[in-house]
């Protein structure tokens, strides 16, 4: 017998995609007390292995990353048609207009500027959830 993978109670699946092991460790803690289960991928390749086995509620995206950064992982996980409606987010330091101009143009749906906020965070994702 098959369970039912969509229930209600289940929690948002986010996968956060960052290079620094503090920063992941921080965001991961925070969401994860707010009742978000976190998937953690240090660089691109990692969050495509991830991706192989998991369709995430949302994914939150560091725009530098090395070897591939988040605005080209962005624009491949768009390419992808399971991927199509999962709100892919910046959460980045860098947020003047420019910059939020190249992460929209690679498909990113908005940002969350780094330092986070870690009172307003779970809100702040909540926001971009389309359940």
């Amino acid at each position: 017998m098959q369970q039912n993978t969509s229930s209600i109670s289940e929690k948002p699946i986010i996968l956060y995609i960052e290079d620094n092991p503090d920063n992941r460790k921080l965001v991961s803690r925070v969401l994860n007390a707010d009742g978000f289960m976190v998937l953690e991928a240090a660089n691109a390749p990692e969050g495509f292995i991830i991706l192989q086995n998991q369709k995430p509620d949302i994914i939150l995206m560091d725009i530098h990353l090395p070897g591939i950064d988040g605005h080209t992982m962005t624009e491949q996980l768009r390419q992808r048609e399971q991927l199509n409606t999962v709100p892919i987010i910046a959460l980045t330091a860098n947020v003047t207009n420019d910059d939020e101009q190249k992460s929209r143009y690679a498909g990113c749906n908005g940002f969350i500027q780094k330092p986070i906020n870690v009172d307003e965070l779970p809100n702040q994702v909540r926001a971009y959830l389309t359940i």
